[in-house]
């Protein structure tokens, strides 16, 4: 997401598509209107609008999700495909499995749910991550989901030992859909162990997918695999419509995920 503004304005007669540019308060273009594979950046739905929570919450039930850096326009993007975590196909691996026993076991650790939301998204915002020089978790965006947060559609999954917040992850949920946003770790399996606590939970109530946004080699070893937007759109117009479920971390949700024969040998 480098010079994007500049990608953005320039057109090569009869080569790039026009792309639609909101004004407050517009609706999102239909999602096949996104920029397709041989399009500049396949994916890139829209630019402008507002990034507040009315639209967040339209953009997330029409299957469509900000993303931008800093100095960029307010883009908005729906890939085609989408990757997805499909609770039931998560791989708990026997060293993440084991990971997780041992911390059980050991007093000070503890799975938290939106106990300091602030300080997850600020550490996704500062994580250093392999072949990235920057953060798309811009000023805006940090400010954008606190506000969805204090609404009640955005939180966090919080892995704590000694006191210390050591890794975790934020996601945004309306209904019955979970939309992943981002994760960090300070502390070996921390962030693996909150993704998982999170599968826990979402399979206690129901929550069938998890929205990973983008294809990583990471999400794909823990049981994430692509589908077409329009299932994926399909999927979520039923998703939101369910009741949310209350956002609290039962320790005898570790039954869903612990209970169940360990998948994959750690390569």
């Amino acid at each position: 997401l480098v010079c994007l503004s500049m990608r953005i304005m320039m057109k090569k007669p009869g080569g790039i598509p026009s792309l639609t540019r909101l004004r407050p308060g517009d609706d999102f273009p239909a999602l096949d209107a996104a920029w397709g594979a041989n399009d500049p950046m396949p994916g890139l739905l829209a630019v402008g609008g507002l990034l507040d929570v009315p639209t967040l919450l339209k953009a997330y039930c029409s299957g469509v999700f900000p993303w931008f850096s800093e100095g960029d326009p307010l883009l908005w993007w729906s890939p085609d495909p989408r990757m997805v975590l499909q609770t039931a196909n998560f791989r708990l691996h026997r060293s993440l499995r084991k990971r997780i026993q041992q911390c059980l076991a050991t007093p000070g650790f503890e799975v938290r749910f939106n106990s300091d939301f602030s300080a997850v998204v600020q550490a996704c915002a500062t994580q250093s991550r392999k072949g990235q020089s920057g953060t798309w978790i811009v000023d805006e965006m940090v400010q954008a989901y606190t506000e969805l947060h204090a609404a009640g559609h955005a939180h966090s999954v919080e892995t704590w030992i000694d006191g210390q917040l050591v890794g975790g992850l934020y996601a945004v949920q309306i209904g019955n859909m979970v939309f992943g946003e981002s994760m960090f770790s300070r502390a070996d399996d921390a962030s693996k162990i909150a993704l998982a606590a999170l599968v826990a939970f979402c399979r206690h109530h129901g929550i069938a997918w998890i929205d990973c946004q983008q294809n990583t080699q990471h999400l794909a070893f823990m049981g994430a695999a692509i589908v077409s937007r329009a299932s994926f759109a399909s999927h979520v117009r039923t998703a939101v419509q369910g009741v949310a479920p209350t956002w609290k971390f039962n320790p005898l949700y570790w039954n869903e995920v612990l209970k169940s024969p360990p998948q994959f040998a750690q390569p």
